[in-house]
């Protein structure tokens, strides 16, 4: 990091400490609670909750990114009005994927959350997927164990310098085979989970990705249940989302809008057919500020699966407790971390 990137970090850390006092770790373990950007809360606190969003990206790459590059005032700007709009249709928590080296910003997440009356979760672990774009050169030589102790101080002790604690681990890998950059980021991840209990959610290229992640955490001794295969909607063979739900893990359809509306709920139906309703996870994995175009860029929203996507949903079979599953009784058996 820059001395300029240095600056603006430490300054934007401030915001984090205008929100409120963070909560210890100790706290945090309390009762299976779940961190948020703002400190911890109990699972039941997280009321109907978007699985897969973004508020703040950076595709610039990981040897480039950094806080010099946006200033976070503007970001609060553009993202707080939309934050207000979701938190008005009934959400209650956002789930902010948005990997390091790739424009994670946990102190402007505190003053989005504290603006906008939406919990907010942010993330440890590095993103493997895209080619490796946003692997940080110093994970090539670094171990699994060595990568696990970085995340681990993370949630024990903050993400430097706001103390702000990540809520699960983001990883992710191209399709399948797993490359040895992505392999060393799951067993970093698996590790990190033992340690932490922090859930695991991986963007996997295809199903034979996420079959070889799972497959590589259970030689680990990860519960398949601290697993959540995002964007699983982009793999055409249905039958590795059966396979998912059956070993026991979370299969997330996300990308939710109004073109690809039947095709999700397509997806959810079979899924309830097949009896794994209960190990599904929906989102919009839509947004964001995306920095380096003007203005931010086209900010997408958060409110299409609330007020189009749902009641289509209900009109071709779901019931209304089968979206109380979706939306609040499964996000917060997925996001409790496990012990």
């Amino acid at each position: 990091m820059n001395r300029r990137d240095f600056i603006k970090t430490v300054a934007v850390a401030s915001l984090a400490r205008e929100v409120g006092v963070l909560a210890s770790p100790a706290e945090a373990d309390a009762a299976h609670q779940i961190n948020t950007v703002l400190g911890p809360i109990p699972a039941t606190g997280l009321g109907q909750t978007l699985m897969h969003e973004h508020i703040l990206t950076d595709f610039i790459g990981a040897d480039r990114v950094g806080p010099g590059r946006y200033d976070a005032q503007d970001v609060i700007r553009v993202a707080l009005p939309h934050l207000r709009e979701v938190k008005s249709l009934g959400c209650g928590t956002l789930v902010e994927c948005t990997p390091a080296y790739m424009g994670r910003a946990p102190e402007v997440m505190a003053a989005l959350s504290k603006a906008s009356g939406l919990h907010i979760l942010t993330n440890t672990g590095f993103y493997g997927a895209a080619a490796d774009r946003y692997v940080p050169r110093s994970a090539y030589a670094q171990t699994a164990e060595a990568l696990a102790t970085l995340w681990t101080r993370e949630f024990q002790d903050g993400i430097p310098p706001t103390g702000i604690r990540p809520g699960f681990i983001k990883i992710g890998t191209d399709a399948g085979p797993l490359s040895d950059i992505d392999a060393k980021l799951a067993s970093a991840a698996a590790l990190t989970h033992q340690r932490t209990g922090l859930v695991i959610v991986s963007h996997s290229g295809n199903g034979v990705a996420a079959m070889a992640l799972l497959a590589l955490l259970k030689q680990h001794g990860v519960q398949p249940s601290a697993f959540i295969w995002a964007h699983a909607q982009d793999e055409k063979d249905t039958t590795y989302h059966r396979r998912t739900a059956d070993e026991g893990a979370w299969v997330e359809f996300d990308g939710i809008s109004p073109e690809s509306t039947t095709r999700h709920i397509d997806l959810i139906l079979r899924l309830k057919k097949a009896g794994h309703l209960e190990r599904t996870l929906i989102s919009e994995d839509t947004g964001s500020y995306h920095v380096g175009e003007p203005g931010g860029g086209s900010f997408g929203g958060y409110g299409f699966l609330f007020t189009g996507f749902l009641p289509e949903a209900l009109k071709s079979g779901l019931s209304q407790d089968d979206v109380r599953t979706l939306l609040s009784r499964n996000p917060q058996r997925a996001l409790t971390p496990l012990r």
